[in-house]
């Protein structure tokens, strides 16, 4: 097949103006607008309110374009759109040839009999999606997120982009991905499926292409593999079957080895290739563990026959601005989380299906993907019309996305069982938000409802990718509204910590099988604020800051949280924003510590989120501008392959709800119990020591060493350890543990609350040696924090507890050493 990228000569004109500028194909019109100096940055102060009223306008782009001689001379030409977002009409040499409404989709237009030589004009002309979905609000309502825009739920465009509790509302329109021609001879190969069957030392790919034939054109095609050290073998005469002999197999990250076998499928009329279709696989079975057991049902990834406990984040669009994501872009952060000990990224359904630069690079990293469909938070009028335009949707991506290693789970949708369930998020079990219902909800809606998600896309799965697993709701038991936030079964979204106020300590009391949603939200660092403010926003109650905060109430929720916790921050903006991160990362290691020391019982910790799409109070970890906070760094920690955790007891668990400041006394139980979780392939024999330490990191009890082997995926308790000599005001437990000599794993833990300890100044000090930077401390220091002037560099580590007379290497990962300042908790006060 014969491409032509018509990426060139465009312009963009508001219709109805004379204000013609250069766009940008593929782009956006806020892209071009900006690039024209035609619109402030919509990411600067509560400039969004302005970008937001230039949706209402419609948008035109045009280009003029000779088409090359081997296209035109094709059998059938193509006018391929990848990417159109979202309500267009298309116009090729003054006639109309389609109007299309789906972000989603692909759309091919048949085109020879309209295209000349030279001087094709093609015009574009984008309608207004604010003003689209208040019409079609007015005509049948279709309810969802009151963090979005009334109607948002009638356009298939990805649905943060009318504002979430984390996005600003920024609907973009344009071609947002690749637009060319295709000359199309003999035949062309749509897509291929490739079917693996695992035998011992053998894997069976069946090849299945799908094939569209011009004037009855007979063809053949040849299949060429390519293995990972590159060697190759090619098959000839159309094989349906072909065999890999001792496969090198594709594992997760941490389990093993991503390599990746090529496969070619060239199309061929009398000898003569006239398409391809190539895309690298990696050879894996892949699916979920789903079984009763004595804590209910499992619900856990395989691969490859083993279960592993699913570690990582919640990966939301990168950029409101969707141009200004690239592939480069995407891969570092991907990188980074993979840096955090990831091995499992969940593709959150309220956005789009990410670009193929996305897949590739989780399949080099070995990040096992949950890929929901983009449906969240919402109802759907299934009309005839629109179940068309969703099944085309679904045939589109399903085919893209279905190759791919790293492909885990197809999941129907976000939240929206649960919501159908209780009719609505007032309805649900304690109401953690405080919200009126969501929604109304009619009986056509909820029938609606099982129709897509438990009858269309699992028939749909099963035909077109019947190896990946289909999962109908996140979260969900199972479907069919059978209690879909039961804790026994499924995967569940726990929000009862953040929405529902209770304490860290709550996500002790639940073993859920598998957590794809939870999370705490923190600021920013100090640089990322000083990019959308002017110094007098500076207060996390001023309007700027507060329209840079997308959560109802949430940074009241944050003090709060915080009077609990630390004292109240007096040295500036920036010491609040660094214990807010600190609650954030505290509230995760809390879950995931218990979650992993549980391990079996619960198979995955999903955290919300990874990423954010401009620059925001938010639950990420790596902020919009790449900056990690305190989280990412406690990821990488709390998710270590081989990870010492403690269960301590203290003023936290003391059984009465009232207690108070007053009830700090030596009839406290204090006691520690040690967990160690090795989620590799390999067991582990480490050695465990603590001491029990006073704030001038005096030794004050030696708990010795104890060597213990962990079982290949699996988890050891040590000993309860009972400690009623330790002071709360001023003693703490320092534990670690160590591989061959190293230590691999290190926390300390309180009895108390941080705001109640007392602290010495550590007088912290550091002095960089190479790409090293090596901190000490003249007392003990809780959650150092290390930064550079522009507070942007990645270390090896951060955010850690660090003893008086230690002397911590830690490598510059990237970044410089210009500026570097330092703070722990005794500067909250």
């Amino acid at each position: 097949m014969k491409k032509q990228l018509l990426h060139s000569g465009w312009q963009l004109t508001t219709v109805g103006k004379n204000d013609t500028i250069p766009a940008t194909v593929p782009g956006s019109v806020y892209n071009d607008l900006l690039n024209a100096g035609r619109m402030e940055d919509p990411y600067w102060r509560d400039n969004e309110m302005k970008a937001l009223a230039l949706m209402d306008e419609d948008y035109r782009y045009n280009t003029t374009f000779d088409v090359n001689a081997d296209v035109l001379n094709s059998e059938r030409v193509l006018l391929r759109c990848e990417g159109l977002d979202t309500i267009a009409d298309i116009v090729l040499n003054g006639e109309k040839i389609a109007s299309v409404c789906n972000m989603h989709r692909t759309w091919e237009f048949d085109v020879k009999d309209s295209l000349k030589t030279t001087g094709n004009t093609l015009e574009i002309v984008f309608h207004s999606p604010t003003k689209y979905i208040k019409e079609q609000d007015k005509i049948c309502h279709a309810g969802g997120s009151d963090d979005a825009m009334v109607g948002f739920p009638n356009l298939r465009k990805a649905h943060c982009m009318f504002g979430w509790d984390w996005g600003p509302r920024l609907p973009d329109a344009g071609i947002w991905r690749d637009i060319m021609l295709c000359g199309v001879n003999g035949g062309r190969i749509i897509s291929t499926y490739v079917k693996q069957t695992h035998g011992e030392n053998t894997v069976m790919l069946g090849i299945e292409p799908e094939i569209e034939t011009v004037n009855g054109a007979e063809l053949t095609y040849t299949v060429t593999l390519t293995t990972p050290n590159g060697e190759e073998k090619i098959y000839t005469g159309s094989p349906k079957e072909i065999a890999v002999e001792n496969p090198q197999l594709w594992w997760p990250h941490g389990l093993g080895e991503q390599p990746l076998y090529t496969v070619r499928v060239d199309l061929q009329r009398d000898g003569e290739t006239v398409d391809t279709w190539e895309k690298r696989i990696g050879l894996r079975t892949m699916t979920m563990h789903i079984e009763k057991d004595r804590y209910g049902e499992s619900f856990a990834h395989e691969v490859n026959g083993v279960t592993f406990f699913a570690m990582g984040a919640d990966y939301i669009p990168e950029d409101n601005i969707l141009p200004r994501t690239s592939p480069e872009r995407t891969r570092k952060l991907l990188e980074q989380a993979v840096a955090a000990n990831h091995n499992c990224v969940r593709v959150w359904g309220g956005g789009h299906y990410p670009s193929d630069a996305f897949y590739d690079v989780c399949d080099e990293l070995g990040l096992v993907i949950w890929q929901d469909f983009m449906f969240a938070c919402a109802h759907y009028n299934l009309s005839d019309e629109f179940e068309e335009n969703l099944r085309a949707e679904f045939n589109d991506n399903i085919k893209r996305i279905r190759s791919h290693a790293s492909l885990g789970l197809w999941c129907g949708n976000n939240e929206m069982e649960m919501f159908t369930f209780f009719g609505g998020l007032a309805l649900m079990p304690n109401n953690p938000t405080g919200h009126p219902p969501m929604w109304e909800l009619t009986p056509k809606q909820k029938g609606n409802y099982t129709r897509l998600y438990e009858y269309i896309l699992p028939k749909t799965v099963k035909a077109l990718d019947p190896q990946t697993y289909y999962w109908p709701s996140s979260p969900s038991s199972g479907g069919d509204f059978d209690n879909p936030t039961d804790e026994t079964r499924g995967d569940v979204h726990y929000w009862d910590v953040w929405h529902g106020s209770l304490p860290f300590t709550d996500y002790r009391n639940h073993n859920f099988r598998y957590v794809s949603e939870f999370g705490f939200q923190a600021f920013p660092t100090l640089k990322t604020v000083e990019s959308f403010t002017k110094p007098e926003d500076r207060n996390i109650f001023s309007y700027v800051m507060e329209k840079h905060q997308r959560n109802n109430a949430a940074n009241s929720k944050i003090m709060t949280y915080l009077g609990q916790t630390y004292r109240y921050p007096t040295e500036g903006l920036g010491t609040l924003l660094y214990t807010s991160q600190l609650l954030s990362a505290e509230a995760m290691k809390y879950g995931v510590e218990h979650w992993r020391r549980h391990r079996g019982q619960c198979m995955g910790a999903i955290v919300w989120q990874l990423n954010d799409c401009w620059p925001v109070a938010s639950w990420s970890s790596i902020d919009y501008f790449g900056r990690w906070k305190a989280l990412h760094y406690y990821e990488k920690r709390f998710f270590a392959p081989v990870l010492l955790s403690c269960e301590e007891k203290g003023f936290l668990d003391d059984p009465n709800p009232n207690r108070e400041c007053r009830d700090l006394n030596t009839d406290t139980v204090k006691s520690i119990r040690l967990n160690v979780s090795n989620e590799t392939m390999q067991p582990q024999t480490v050695t465990v020591k603590w001491e029990l330490r006073n704030n001038r990191s005096e030794v004050l009890r030696d708990g010795g060493e104890v060597e213990i082997t962990v079982p290949a995926m699996d988890t050891v308790w040590l000993d309860t350890v009972e400690l009623p000599e330790a002071n709360m005001f001023t003693d703490h437990v320092h534990y670690a543990c160590y591989r061959n000599g190293e230590m691999i794993s290190e926390s300390t833990v309180l009895f108390s609350v941080p705001k109640y300890y007392d602290y010495i100044d550590p007088q912290l000090s550091c002095r960089v040696e190479g790409d090293e930077i090596i901190v000490s401390a003249k007392a003990y220091a809780k959650s150092v924090e290390v930064l550079n002037e522009n507070e942007d560099w990645v270390l090896e580590d951060n955010y850690f507890d660090l003893e008086a007379g230690e002397e911590r290497r830690i490598r510059i990962v990237s970044g410089d050493a210009n500026g570097i300042h330092m703070r722990s908790v005794y500067n909250i006060r």
